[in-house]
């Protein structure tokens, strides 16, 4: 049983419908495109996702790259899809006319990504980095580091990685032991080892430029005295060309449980005196640099997470249409035909929790990415500034809200199928699998708990959430000039007021104990989630009911667009009525300073 991509009525209608993608060609910057050429994008790479990515999926996961002490080999069809992706253009995608790009908005590219994702996650990865370190590059680098190595990444060449982790230290950045030491000729030597380095070494191009933070001598303890360095695998000649291999040897491979076909790595720098490398930027600000590509690749992971839990959703859902299984609870006749699993209620009720999550997740990913265009090329100074801080505010809930439910919708596609649903034969188990990993993947959970609350509600004086509430407060008075879903801005707007008083309550508690405000930071973390995603339903539920209202005799919306309208306008009841109500115990919980999870001692265990 073959499953789609994705669903392209739906892309379409976040694209366009939900967040108006078609008004950014109004923009200066891409004034030279129009919906043709947008679109035109997003089938090229779908076309390539189903052709080149999707065929090895399974195959990937079954047979995972392997080390023999000198090279690493992959699956052949790695390469083959990192070559059709790249002689695309997509590497370039993003990037200026000038410097050899399309200049595509930031949102096409992110759907052309979702297209891979959805097919295989694990090659994706390896574009995935490519794209967000010649980012970082592009933005941060010198004129002699975007010559040397912009141009080799955008066509293929080349592939990027991010290097933070170390095996004694973790997501603790400021503990990083890694050092780097000036070179007379101006580039440094980094020695240190890197630890779950993603792509860190693969058999499909010339060279891996590896972003690597160190410590130069003599910097400032903890994350101010970090700096930032491009280390390549190989160095290269005058000419451009590749020349001799780099002080950086991969110490082995990390088998993992899902996402088996991306390396995973142990990379030791400086085994022969020191990695040649060549700093960004300043000294020392390595960590403010790193943060472009790091939240990034949040928004990265979310929307890989969503499309994860897309595919397990479309799978079970096709196969709840094929499999016959029982009889409905007032049928007592067993001769009767047994009934197809989507007639019954529970299995209406996990595809639905499917559907809110993954179609919620995915349209998230897509609003930030919308907001970080806003960002960069919306008209005015204020409207790029208020996009830039929602972005900042949301990205943590970007990150955590797909990987966390992702996993539970891929769950749910298990248990659909029942005993088919845990066998390798079809492809859901490995989905949860792959998605098990986007958990952890650019930070654990309680990492963006603290970030929210800590730093961005707590830091900004509920500023930044206040800004947040407007927008939602917005939403929900149009929602309720339909009498159909004014229910559900009722509900939605009991939901925020329980976020704004909670938040309100931790900010007196952090006056006096700031680590007991925090202990449950990632409880509040999943509250504003469910808001949050509580608030793009109803925004999809306006838009739905919008279009099906303003359906006349002579201008009537097909009956499969009216199914499509329908089908979110239910989603979003069941959301707002069956999951968003949790925040109330979680209100409860987080307003009263519940300590026993932080009162509890090691000796208790």
């Amino acid at each position: 049983m073959s499953t789609t991509l994705l669903n392209d009525r739906d892309l379409h209608f976040l694209l366009y419908e939900f967040l108006n993608t078609a008004a950014l060609l109004e923009r200066p910057k891409y004034q030279e495109h129009n919906i043709d050429t947008l679109n035109s994008s997003l089938d090229t790479a779908k076309t390539i996702a189903e052709r080149y990515f999707a065929n090895h999926n399974a195959k990937g996961d079954a047979n995972e790259p392997v080390f023999d002490g000198e090279k690493v080999t992959l699956i052949p069809e790695t390469k083959a899809a990192w070559d059709a992706f790249a002689q695309a253009g997509f590497l370039a995608a993003g990037a200026a006319y000038e410097d050899g790009g399309s200049q595509l908005p930031e949102i096409i590219v992110r759907g052309a990504m979702a297209y891979l994702n959805a097919a295989n996650i694990a090659t994706a990865a390896y574009p995935f980095l490519t794209l967000g370190a010649a980012n970082l590059i592009r933005t941060f680098g010198s004129l002699q580091q975007k010559e040397q190595f912009l141009s080799p990444m955008m066509t293929g060449r080349f592939a990027g990685t991010m290097a933070l982790t170390e095996p004694n230290q973790g997501s603790a950045l400021g503990d990083i032991t890694t050092r780097a030491i000036q070179q007379n000729d101006g580039s440094y030597r980094v020695s240190g080892q890197k630890m779950f380095i993603s792509g860190g070494d693969q058999s499909i191009t010339e060279n891996i430029i590896h972003l690597v933070l160190a410590r130069v001598e003599g910097a400032p303890i903890g994350v101010k005295g970090i700096s930032l360095f491009i280390v390549p695998k190989f160095l290269l000649n005058a000419d451009q060309s590749i020349g001799e291999k780099n002080d950086v040897a991969l110490s082995g491979l990390l088998h993992k449980m899902g996402y088996r076909n991306a390396t995973s790595t142990v990379l030791n720098f400086g085994e022969r005196g020191g990695a040649t490398g060549y700093l960004i930027g300043q000294e020392n600000l390595g960590l403010k640099y790193m943060f472009q590509m790091m939240n990034e690749a949040r928004i990265g992971v979310g929307l890989g997470a969503a499309c994860l839990a897309y595919q397990g959703f479309n799978y079970s859902l096709d196969y709840a249409r094929q499999r016959p299984q029982g009889r409905l609870p007032s049928c007592r006749d067993p001769k009767t035909d047994q009934i197809d699993l989507i007639q019954h209620a529970d299995v209406r009720r996990m595809l639905l929790a499917q559907k809110s999550y993954c179609e919620g997740s995915l349209a998230l990913c897509l609003y930030a990415t919308s907001l970080f265009e806003d960002s960069n090329t919306a008209d005015t100074e204020p409207d790029r500034q208020r996009a830039a801080t929602l972005l900042d505010l949301l990205t943590p809930v970007v990150k955590s809200f797909p990987s966390k439910y992702g996993v539970l919708a891929n769950d749910l596609a298990i248990q659909i199928l029942g005993g088919a649903g845990y066998i390798r034969e079809h492809p859901v188990e490995q989905l949860l699998r792959d998605n098990r990993l986007n958990p952890i993947h650019e930070g654990a959970e309680a990492i963006h708990g603290i970030d929210i609350l800590g730093r961005k509600i707590l830091g900004s004086n509920l500023a930044d959430l206040s800004l947040l509430s407007d927008e939602i407060n917005n939403s929900i008075a149009t929602a309720e000039s339909y009498p159909e879903i004014s229910q559900l801005a009722t509900d939605l707007q009991a939901a925020l007021t329980r976020l704004l008083e909670t938040s309100k309550a931790l900010q007196t508690l952090s006056k006096n104990d700031m680590d007991l405000a925090l202990a449950n930071a990632t409880l509040y973390l999943d509250m504003f989630g469910r808001v949050v995603i509580g608030w793009i339903w109803l925004r999809q539920a306006e838009i739905a009911l919008g279009t099906i209202n303003r359906s006349t005799p002579k201008n009537r919306i097909s009956k499969s667009d009216e199914n499509f309208y329908r089908g979110k306008i239910q989603t979003a009841r069941y959301y707002i009525e069956r999951e968003l109500p949790v925040t109330e115990q979680q209100a409860q919980i987080l307003s009263s300073a519940n300590s026993v999870s932080y009162d509890m001692l090691d000796e208790w265990f």
